[in-house]
């Protein structure tokens, strides 16, 4: 079940506000000023805010602006004030949206569905992305994106042919590769060299990544037939 936090000091609004949005399915807390609102956001996960301008102790704009480095949670603002610089304001300080009274209850949940679902899709996108640009093998971690390369947590430094080298075998893992087809991958088919620079570099990124390169967890060398990398 979703979460609302509601930061309200009109209480006969907040339990408006809050007959509907449980109607409507969401679990929902009410808080009747600014320091309670704070507190609240801080020590609890909530899926949407809807955050009044106007509070005790502490205004919505406040709130705001102590939550970018807190939590990153959809708010929708309300407002008696129809200024327009107060929308800019509140939509500048990382709102989401910006409603002003009176309005109707339906409303309101209407457009708390649509951010839930639509934070929801953005977050489902972000972390897909995240976990296709990221391949976890044990201790090692490469980040495709950045280049990077981390065993244990400690990152690796590689060199540009080492890194192209350890990312294509980590993409096809479990699969014996030729040192032809790892040339011809990495340094391409008219490269100058020969394929005995695969050995080099793969011995070096045997002693930047593995305990004891003689004895190596990452990169089985085949006899006759090439490298694999174990998973």
């Amino acid at each position: 079940m979703k979460k609302i936090l509601i930061v309200e000091d009109d209480l006969s609004i907040a339990k408006l506000q809050r007959d509907y949005l449980e109607v409507a399915g969401f679990e929902v807390t009410i808080c009747t000023d600014g320091v309670q609102g704070l507190n609240a956001i801080k020590g609890n996960r909530f899926d949407l805010i809807i955050l009044d301008v106007m509070l005790p102790k502490i205004d919505g704009f406040s709130i705001l602006r102590s939550m970018q480095d807190v939590k990153d949670i959809p708010v929708l603002m309300v407002s008696a004030k129809k200024d327009e610089i107060d929308k800019i304001k509140g939509l500048s300080l990382g709102a989401d949206d910006y409603i002003t009274k009176p309005f109707s209850p339906g409303e309101l949940v209407a457009r708390v569905k649509s951010h839930i679902n639509n934070y929801d899709r953005l977050k489902s996108k972000f972390n897909s992305k995240t976990k296709n640009n990221v391949i976890l093998i044990r201790g090692l971690k490469i980040i495709k994106d950045s280049r990077q390369v981390f065993i244990n947590d400690i990152e690796i430094i590689l060199a540009q042919k080492e890194f192209e080298l350890l990312l294509y075998m980590s993409e096809n893992p479990n699969i014996v590769i030729s040192r032809e087809s790892l040339f011809e991958r990495i340094w391409g088919l008219d490269a100058v060299g020969d394929i005995s620079t695969v050995t080099v570099h793969i011995g070096r990124l045997r002693e930047k990544i593995e305990s004891c390169p003689s004895n190596p967890q990452y990169i089985e060398t085949i006899w006759g037939a090439g490298y694999k990398l174990k998973v």
